[in-house]
């Protein structure tokens, strides 16, 4: 039977979750190396799987630790939330990554690329705000980047999706890159939930 902690257990939660961010920023690297080498760097697309492998298995650590641990540092529903968030990133970007094989890629727009560019200065973003959650450092600004970020993404994939029907692409054509800029989209839109989740728990403990 595991053993239930009565002392909280900050540094646990902080560098778990310090370790899922720093994930998220590798994983986000190596997407933007593949979608502007594609498809020379096929190889990529297995390197991003195993960074999916290790947010899955941060998260899985993250809610054991909440169940074994009677007082969490901050709430255990917030810790559920953000750990959710921060992988639900990464599984968004591997599955942009399996979708280039999949659906037979063999050009990749730029827009894509500036997605993925998006991606990275997001989650760079999203990982200094959560090297901050320790000591409950002012992230305000931080979290605004965040949040300007994501309306850049909107804008982005609002224009290649606005160029596909607009430049008579075959149907196929337009299927696929529309699920791929959806995807790499939903990518932002988590940091963006996770920015939420991180201004949460500001406004609970400050």
């Amino acid at each position: 039977m595991a053993k239930i902690r009565l002392i909280p257990q900050t540094r646990g939660f902080y560098t778990l979750f310090d370790r899922a961010a720093q994930n998220l920023v590798t994983t986000a690297q190596l997407l933007l190396d593949l979608l502007e080498h594609y498809p020379d760097r096929r190889d990529l697309v297995e390197k991003i799987k195993e960074c999916e492998h290790e947010g899955d298995a941060v998260t899985h650590e993250i809610v054991q630790l909440v169940n074994k641990t009677f007082v969490t540092p901050i709430d255990g529903e917030d810790i559920y939330d953000l750990a959710t968030a921060l992988d639900d990133v990464c599984d968004f970007m591997d599955q942009v990554a399996d979708e280039l094989n999949l659906y037979g890629v063999d050009e990749v727009p730029p827009e894509a690329i500036e997605q993925a560019g998006v991606i990275l200065k997001t989650v760079g973003k999203l990982a200094d705000a959560i090297h901050c959650l320790e000591g409950l450092k002012d992230v305000s600004g931080t979290l605004v980047e965040i949040h300007t970020l994501e309306d850049e993404g909107d804008r982005i994939v609002r224009g290649a999706t606005a160029r596909l029907f607009r430049d008579g692409h075959d149907p196929l054509v337009v299927i696929r890159w529309k699920d791929i800029h959806e995807h790499l989209e939903q990518a932002v839109d988590s940091c963006e939930r996770s920015a939420h989740v991180l201004e949460s728990i500001y406004l609970k403990n400050r």
